[in-house]
């Protein structure tokens, strides 16, 4: 009977560290800075408009889609900051915002730096629909001109972002 107890009890301690565990991972991943209360809403740009934009393209982008409430979103940001930063010149950055407060979408691009490159707001996710894809976040590849070379669904990694780049880059 003794033994019977203190497995209970070993097993309640692990459910309470899996808990805590979740919980920490999930509270890690959640800002801390502060919200503006006074922000400027990044451009809200239509489906067509966008289009236009990559048809008009004179040199390769990466367009990616994402939110500020995305968990994922959060993760690849610091690798598509230091992307645009390392291919300036070379290859367009543009950021979809989907579904997003102005503010958050604010706070999100102050938090991790994503200044350097240019954000529009995409509040009912027509881009994405209209570019083959949905949910969040997604990775465009395009080619200067505006065909899509490649799409990534999910969360980027260096390898996959650093050969989508390569592939745009060896492009007549």
């Amino acid at each position: 009977m003794k033994l019977v107890g203190s497995l209970f009890l070993c097993q309640t301690a692990r459910v309470k560290n899996r808990l805590l565990v979740g919980l920490i991972l999930v509270l890690s991943a959640c800002s801390t800075q502060a919200i503006p209360d006074d922000v400027d809403p990044l451009p809200v740009i239509t489906a067509a408009e966008f289009q236009q934009r990559l048809d008009g393209s004179t040199r390769p982008m990466v367009v990616n889609v994402w939110a500020s409430w995305c968990l994922p979103c959060r993760a690849e940001a610091p690798l598509l900051r230091e992307a645009a930063l390392h291919y300036e010149g070379q290859v367009t950055f543009i950021g979809v915002d989907v579904q997003d407060r102005p503010a958050q979408a604010a706070a999100f691009i102050a938090e991790f730096g994503l200044d350097t490159f240019d954000h529009v707001a995409d509040p009912d996710r027509a881009i994405p629909a209209r570019l083959g894809g949905s949910g969040v976040p997604i990775t465009y590849f395009v080619a200067s001109g505006g065909e899509i070379v490649a799409t990534h669904l999910g969360i980027i990694d260096e390898r996959s972002l650093v050969s989508g780049i390569d592939a745009l880059l060896a492009l007549p």
